[in-house]
């Protein structure tokens, strides 16, 4: 295995490129990735992935494996078939994800797959969703006299349960992100309530850093009612932790500032 290796300009050498988008916004991604996205013969791509990215590769075949609304495309069995099967009569495959794919993606996964049959595989890191969709809202994830670590929890298991490192995580003081976890709300909620924590600030982010992004805030006791007030549901971001108040301090500060200097011009 290669790391370095990202595309070859002679073909048809079978060979696999993972790539992260980052996480909805088109400029987020890297200029890797749009280089390896040039050089592609074949782009299986998903369903958080923009369409518009698909412009860096119009060379390429184009094919859709992603899920949507329940419903998938492809099996896993059947896209890690898809891309040995792509590889062997086209050469460079793309494998476009959305965020990064090492970060509850299946892109190592699909590199081991595609190693075994005798492709050449590569990785391009994305902009993981689980930084970079709070940070859009102004919320860090770690903060001086807030949270001194994080953690970064699937809310649902392959199994479809709720992870057990969240009840974990609800003991600790540091921030808690929890992707593919609206499903699972209400347990999350239950298990810090136990916790003592009802009043600890919680965002979840739809659809972050996209233009249909929506956003609630409040705490862990109001947070279930906020969700069905402005109907939040998946592709969502939770983030729990002090650091949430971030936001609303940012703002306070940013409108004190801009009141001082109304005050002077009109003085």
């Amino acid at each position: 295995m290669q790391s370095n290796l990202y595309f070859k300009e002679q073909l048809p050498t079978p060979q696999l490129t993972v790539i992260g988008a980052g996480p909805g916004d088109i400029e987020l991604i890297t200029l890797k990735a749009v280089k390896a996205l040039q050089h592609a013969n074949v782009v299986l791509y998903d369903a958080l992935v923009d369409d518009q990215l698909l412009e860096y590769s119009p060379q390429a075949e184009h094919i859709f494996v992603g899920k949507r609304k329940g419903c998938y495309a492809y099996q896993q069995d059947q896209i890690n078939e898809l891309i040995v099967s792509r590889a062997k009569s086209h050469g460079h495959v793309v494998r476009l994800k959305g965020g990064d794919p090492f970060v509850f993606g299946r892109g190592a996964e699909e590199m081991e797959y595609a190693a075994k049959y005798g492709l050449e595989v590569a990785m391009v890191p994305g902009v993981s969703s689980c930084l970079s969709v709070p940070a859009a809202q102004n919320i860090p994830v770690t903060k001086r006299g807030s949270a001194e670590s994080f953690w970064v929890i699937t809310g649902t298991t392959k199994n479809h349960e709720l992870s057990a490192d969240v009840q974990l995580a609800a003991k600790s003081s540091a921030t808690v992100v929890i992707l593919m976890g609206m499903s699972k709300l209400s347990q999350i909620v239950n298990l810090f309530k136990k916790e003592g924590k009802s009043e600890t600030p919680i965002a979840i982010i739809q659809n972050g850093t996209r233009a249909d992004e929506k956003v609630g805030v409040g705490t862990i006791a109001s947070i279930e009612n906020i969700v069905e007030q402005e109907q939040l549901a998946n592709p969502a971001i939770i983030i729990i932790g002090e650091v949430v108040r971030h936001r609303s301090q940012l703002h306070h500060i940013q409108s004190v500032y801009s009141q001082s200097e109304t005050e002077i011009l009109t003085a």
